[in-house]
């Protein structure tokens, strides 16, 4: 039992979510270092390694056969929490505001509700299987939040990292409704059914 609550992409999945807070203590130092960039660069700097993290630890269980209850399970509550926060940060600093909040509504919407129907389908014994589409959208969500991230450090590196950063957001958020839609679909079938 103990071998696969800590096993190596168990312990990658714990690092994801240890990374929330110490992102989150980034933006607090960042408003106490006015004009410092640093604490920009260490939250994009943790987000990369968590997002790294987020692929290794399903790829490593898979050909190691280490797949776990524990990491089904804590696997997608850590790339939940990790885009939860930063988001709700990135609203909070400003770096996304206006009509860009909405675009983060949209992907805080689809991860809560879909979550709710996959929890109620895993009781009827179904599984929803995770598409292609689904992936990219995850991936561009990723380098989006990456771009924000940076945001106006960035800014002073390459030109528009923020201006990037929010138009990937917003093709992640359209995707995100078809993907959104895609899965009530599916599982609405058999809700229908029961």
């Amino acid at each position: 039992m103990a071998s696969h609550t800590y096993n190596i992409p168990n312990l990658l999945t714990y690092g994801r979510i240890a990374a929330v807070p110490l992102i989150v203590l980034c933006f607090f130092a960042e408003g106490r270092l006015h004009g410092s960039d640093m604490a920009r660069w260490i939250a994009f700097a943790l987000y990369a390694v968590a997002s790294v993290t987020d692929f290794l630890d399903g790829y490593l269980a898979r050909i190691w056969n280490q797949t776990s209850n524990i990491g089904r399970m804590l696997d997608p509550i850590a790339d939940k929490l990790l885009v939860s926060s930063i988001l709700l940060l990135l609203a909070a600093d400003g770096t996304i505001a206006g009509w860009t909040i909405w675009a983060a509504i949209i992907i805080l919407c689809r991860e809560i509700l879909v979550s709710g129907l996959r929890e109620y389908l895993a009781e009827l014994k179904v599984s929803v299987p995770v598409t292609w589409i689904a992936k990219w959208k995850t991936t561009i969500q990723m380098i989006a939040i990456g771009f924000l991230l940076a945001g106006p450090a960035g800014d002073k590196v390459l030109p528009y990292t923020t201006e990037i950063g929010i138009g990937l957001l917003w093709i992640a958020a359209l995707i995100t409704i078809y993907t959104g839609y895609d899965y009530f679909r599916a599982g609405l079938k058999h809700v229908v059914e029961q």
